[in-house]
């Protein structure tokens, strides 16, 4: 504490330093993890929108010989699969749903307003809950990311597998993708480089054997050794693929296929191309599709 002795030019001197200071933080770079969005992030980390699109488009039409046009994306987030379905064509319309108005809201101002103007009309919002909002019949229901894990009893996930089915049309087909193998239940942290500007780390960071209950985050790691730690936190169930196809025929579809990804020969990594199968490989960790029809 200063003397009183001399305030007034201890007053001076604080100001002269204060301004110093001011001055010398107005030059301190500001981190990467500072100003970087999430969202962003995500999109350019964990989606990959158009390779989703193509398996939903191509699918659907090698089943029901026709185009899907009215598309409901569930947990849709920041709306960005809705957005690249109404790109496709012209014809196209999407039906966004989601309980968090605050991310929905980002979606419409950058995913939404990057679209043209005839696009944006052809897309709806519906801050909702997945288990009980009313939408007229679509041809196609999508559930991606994992995000219908958050249902962890099986009488919750038959709700809403039954509500989806209610909500397509006559031929319409349910689109899910599920994770698995026997590294997707262990407590353990994986680390991508995305690009020379960071780093996407996914981080299971609790799981119970006894319910399947896990806890996992999104973390990103930046060049200049800045962090953004707890991006996206997920509180789920790991749910296995018989499980979920039993669920599936209990909710009263009448067919469930899962699409397993192929091969690289030289590398031993996935080629992107999905093929239904009732055999899949043992692999540690893997990723598939699930398509139910109604």
């Amino acid at each position: 504490m200063p003397s009183t002795k001399s305030k007034s030019k201890n007053k001076k001197k604080g100001r002269k330093g204060q301004s110093a200071r001011k001055a010398k933080m107005g030059d301190k770079k500001v981190s990467m993890a500072a100003t970087r969005d999430r969202h962003i992030l995500y999109q350019e980390s964990v989606q990959c929108v158009e390779a989703e699109i193509d398996f939903v488009d191509e699918t659907f039409e090698h089943l029901r010989g026709r185009h899907a046009v009215l598309l409901r994306e569930d947990f849709c987030g920041t709306l960005n699969t809705s957005c690249e379905w109404v790109r496709r064509r012209d014809t196209n319309r999407a039906i966004g749903v989601d309980l968090d108005e605050e991310v929905l809201q980002w979606g419409r101002e950058h995913n939404i307003g990057a679209l043209s103007e005839a696009d944006r009309e052809r897309v709806t919002v519906l801050n909702e809950n997945v288990l009980t909002v009313q939408t007229e019949p679509v041809d196609a229901l999508l559930a991606m990311n994992f995000s219908y894990f958050t249902f962890q009893t099986r009488d919750l996930m038959r709700s809403y597998f039954k509500a989806v089915r209610e909500a397509l049309t006559d031929d319409g087909i349910f689109f899910m993708d599920c994770y698995g193998g026997y590294e997707s239940v262990r407590e353990i942290v994986e680390k991508r480089e995305i690009d020379k500007d960071f780093t996407y780390v996914w981080d299971q960071d609790c799981f119970n054997p006894i319910n399947h209950q896990m806890r996992c985050y999104i973390h990103f790691h930046f060049r200049d050794g800045s962090k953004m730690k707890k991006a996206f936190e997920y509180e789920w169930r790991m749910w296995s693929l018989p499980e979920i196809r039993e669920i599936l025929e209990e909710a009263g579809f009448r067919k469930s296929t899962v699409y397993w990804e192929g091969t690289e020969e030289d590398s031993d990594e996935g080629n992107g191309v999905f093929e239904p199968t009732e055999i899949g490989e043992a692999d540690p960790s893997w990723v598939a599709y699930i398509v139910a029809e109604k």
